[in-house]
């Protein structure tokens, strides 16, 4: 009778253990979850905001064109690396955090940010332009969602970087790794001379 009492007792303390392992493992998956969905909704903010601006841009081109002749090459880069960013974002929006398409968006983005940031630096020498009304709409709205852009863009990183580092600790990355939970990437313009948001002021 007592080695059976033993046997139950230690059948009991197992099944306590696996018991309170498998509400640990729960915990940290749902805990993994939760991080996951707060940079991909994060993202959903950069992307709301990039949209927009990307809606500015055939505006601001339009504009520019009756008063930039010349400028027809300075125009041009920047409606390619329109189209180049918007295209990027779009896969970036369907796989936030993926660092495949992570790595496209902040290439083209940085691509972007510099056309644009020449293209504005060309409109310094046409003061007819910079003192046209549409010209200055677009370029009030350029400013504030260049703004909404850095801010969504702080918060993706900082949920991207709070998912990494939870994945990345012990014993949480144990569980990461057999739910494949893969690392998130920031965005990060790629190229450092042009994380400056362009200037927009006229």
């Amino acid at each position: 009778m007592a080695g059976v009492s033993i046997a139950v007792i230690v059948l009991i303390a197992i099944a306590v253990v696996v018991f309170f392992l498998f509400v640990w493992i729960v915990g940290v998956y749902n805990g993994l979850v939760k991080l996951r969905a707060r940079y991909k909704n994060a993202y959903s903010q950069i992307d709301v905001q990039l949209k927009r601006r990307y809606d500015l841009i055939p505006n601001l081109v339009e504009t520019a064109k009756g008063y930039m002749k010349h400028e027809s090459e300075t125009l041009e880069a920047v409606v390619r690396a329109r189209g180049a960013a918007l295209g990027a974002n779009q896969a970036a929006s369907n796989a936030p955090g993926d660092p495949t398409a992570m790595q496209k968006v902040n290439a083209a983005e940085g691509a972007f940010v510099g056309a644009l940031g020449r293209l504005l630096a060309v409109v310094e020498s046409y003061p007819d332009l910079k003192a046209n009304q549409n010209m200055l709409a677009i370029q009030e709205e350029l400013t504030s969602t260049e703004n909404k852009i850095s801010f969504s863009r702080q918060n993706y990183n900082d949920s991207v970087t709070q998912y990494n580092t939870k994945r990345d600790l012990f014993p949480t990355n144990i569980v990461a790794g057999i739910f494949n939970f893969g690392e998130a990437a920031l965005f990060e313009i790629v190229d450092p001379t042009e994380r400056e948001a362009p200037k927009v002021k006229f």
